[in-house]
């Protein structure tokens, strides 16, 4: 009788352990996602960054330009 406690035991035991190395499994890969994702935040922060410098310099282009063609269509005027 105390033969068959001791095997359900221990089979409790070996599913328990099962479980743990899954959940750690688990855990690594959700580890690994969670970096990935950090990369792709970063790379997207980057990028965000360079758009909006981009986006500030063609503003200033256009302002450039504005200018130019103003000028260009007062001397018109004048003629």
């Amino acid at each position: 009788m105390s033969f068959e406690v001791f095997e359900k035991l221990e089979a409790k035991v070996q599913q328990a352990i099962d479980t743990i190395t899954l959940l750690q499994m688990e855990i690594e890969e959700l580890k690994e996602q969670n970096n990935n994702l950090n990369q792709q935040v970063q790379q997207a922060a980057g990028n965000s960054e360079s758009v909006v410098r981009e986006n500030q310099h063609l503003k200033e282009e256009q302002l450039v330009w504005q200018e130019r063609l103003r000028a260009l269509l007062g001397k018109m005027e004048e003629v």
